[in-house]
This record gives structure tokens, C-alpha cells and sequence, in this order.
């Protein structure tokens, strides 16, 4: 049976020693012909194009745990992003907040603060923070990221065993500064109003060293509830080569008031899954994968953060 891994907490070296201080500086480009978009559903208008160049500053702190049965610690975030490049009529790219005049701000920037505690291998966090959770995962792939507020726990007492249980009532888009600035969308292309609440459970199992399977379960509230498996397996074949065989499924249903339903007017109640192999060499990944939703309507996901989507065609940048 597996046994209890040693206490984190025990080992803490204390609020200061064990602090850590980053900065992560990002210039980014953003180019994308829409020519032959549909029109905005709510302005009637239709942009040909979006391109916006732009630095970003991302800054985090994390403390360490005070030393004791029961550690706290504080955890912040400081985000910039400068505009380098763009204009009026090439706006929209994720990357600035457009002001009154349908302009993009010259900059903007944004802030968040975190409270945390810590037992043994537990620990639980409150406030403003990224995630990276296949059912709540906070977008990063644009000038600066998302931003969830709530809490969070994280336990692994077990060892190769991983459970997660979260609460977040806010979510904060990459191109905003303003709270709740995510909008999810109804079948008519409107949008509806920000994230009031979400909740979160699931965990990760390291069968082996090369083998490990997810579970997950979310609900958001007027908008869906979903659930997530995954299989992920790696073969190393040499120090430098591997094959990674990698199985995801979402499985969404709409609740609530349903904000968001099919393009015929159903609720949403579908499956998404993709099953890929992959091969390592150095740092080269060749992959090849299948993907398919099945059921009323596409899959969802947004409200629960831009980088809920664990699927094989999700790349950096895009999803497919």
C-alpha cells in the first residue's frame, strides 16, 4: 500500500527563508485576418483584421510557511502590459483593453493578493491566483493571463495521489483590469453576465512512474456542470526519446439558467475526447491525434477560465 509522504510543513524553513520573488517579462505579436467573419451580433459591425504588439510584465510572490503544526503564508501577483503597436481598427486581439473611443489603452495593469495556510501536505489558499486545473484552468496564452479569486485546497498526503477541491466566484479576463471582466455567451452571441460561482473537485493518481489517470468535477453556476477523466501514459525508450500515449474526455450538460446552449436552441449535453500519441526526441514532439465532440452542441468553456480545454488540438495560441 502506499505510505504517507514526508511533511512538507515539517520541513519548512520559515515565512522568509523559503519566500521566492520572479519576474517573467513577455513581448508578444498577435496577427489575425477575420475578413470573412460574420458580423458582430451585438454592433452589426465586421473587423477585417486584428494585430497588436505588446510587453508584458508578469511578477509573482510567494512566501513561505510560517514553522509550526499550522504554517501561513501570503502570496501576490503584479501584472503590466505596455502597448507597443496597434491601433483602432485592429483592436480585439486578447491582448489591451479598448478604451470609449475604440482605442487600445497604451497600458494597463493589475494586481492580487493571497492568503495561505499549510498542514502536513495540505494546504489551503485564498484569493487571487492562477490555476491549472482541467475543469477551472485560468488562460495564459496571450500578453499577460487570467486571474481567478476564491479558494483552493491542494492535498498529497499520499504519495502519487493529488486531490484538489476549489470555490471561485471571479475571474478576471487577460485584456481587462476591471473585476469579473470574463463573459461567457448565449446561442445568440450575446453576453451574458461574469462568473458568480464555481465549484471544483478531483485528483490525479500516479499509478506508476509512467502511468497516472485524472478525475475531475465541476459545476458553474447558471452555466454548466461538467466531468473529466484522463489516462496518460510515457514509455521512455532511451535518456533522449519517450512516446507519450495521452486520452482526455469532457462530459458537459447545461444547468442553471443555461446561458450558454447549442447553436439550435438545446441545452448543451455533449461529449468532447481526444486520444493522442506523441514521440520525444531532445526537444522535438512529433504528435498525432483524433478528436471528436459528440451530442447537442460544441463544448464549452470560458466562464470557467480560457484554459479549460485538455484536449489534443489545443495549442498555445488556438484551439481546433
Amino acid at each position: 500500500s502506499q505510505l504517507a509522504v514526508a511533511s512538507s510543513q515539517d520541513e519548512s524553513k520559515g515565512f522568509v527563508d523559503d519566500s521566492t520573488l520572479n519576474v517573467k517579462m513577455r513581448n508578444l505579436y498577435f496577427s489575425r485576418d477575420r475578413r470573412n467573419d460574420d458580423r458582430d451580433p451585438e454592433t452589426g459591425d465586421r473587423q477585417s483584421r486584428q494585430a497588436e504588439w505588446g510587453q508584458g510584465f508578469i511578477g509573482t510572490f510567494e512566501s513561505g510557511f510560517t514553522q509550526g503544526t499550522v504554517g501561513v503564508g501570503v502570496d501576490a501577483i503584479g501584472l503590466l502590459g505596455i502597448k507597443l503597436d496597434g491601433g483602432r481598427g485592429t483592436t480585439n486581439t486578447g491582448l489591451f483593453p479598448v478604451d470609449s473611443e475604440g482605442r487600445p489603452e497604451d497600458s494597463y495593469s493589475k494586481g492580487y493578493g493571497a492568503v495561505k495556510a499549510r498542514i502536513s501536505n495540505t494546504v489551503l489558499k485564498f484569493g487571487g491566483q492562477f490555476t491549472a486545473l482541467p475543469v477551472f484552468a485560468t488562460d495564459d496564452s496571450r500578453l499577460l493571463p487570467e486571474a481567478a479569486e476564491g479558494f483552493l485546497l491542494t492535498s498529497k498526503e499520499i504519495e502519487g495521489l493529488e486531490l484538489n477541491a476549489g470555490h471561485f466566484t471571479r475571474l478576471d479576463a487577460q485584456a481587462q483590469s476591471y473585476k469579473d471582466s470574463i463573459r461567457g455567451r448565449n446561442d445568440a452571441g450575446i453576453k451574458n453576465g461574469g462568473l458568480t460561482e464555481a465549484n471544483i473537485f478531483g485528483g490525479t493518481y500516479a499509478i506508476t512512474d509512467g502511468l497516472s489517470t485524472s478525475l475531475y468535477y465541476s459545476k458553474v453556476e447558471d452555466y454548466w456542470r461538467k466531468y473529466y477523466a484522463n489516462v496518460n501514459w510515457a514509455v521512455p525508450l532511451s535518456d533522449k526519446q519517450g512516446l507519450v500515449f495521452d486520452f482526455n474526455i469532457y462530459d458537459t450538460k447545461s444547468s442553471g439558467a443555461a446561458n450558454v446552449k447549442a447553436f439550435d436552441g438545446d441545452k448543451l449535453d455533449n461529449r468532447a475526447f481526444s486520444l493522442s500519441a506523441a514521440y520525444n526526441v531532445g526537444a522535438h514532439t512529433f504528435t498525432l491525434a483524433y478528436q471528436k465532440v459528440t451530442g447537442d452542441g460544441d463544448y464549452a468553456y470560458g466562464i470557467d477560465g480560457g484554459g479549460t480545454v485538455f484536449l489534443a488540438n489545443s495549442i498555445a495560441r488556438s484551439d481546433f
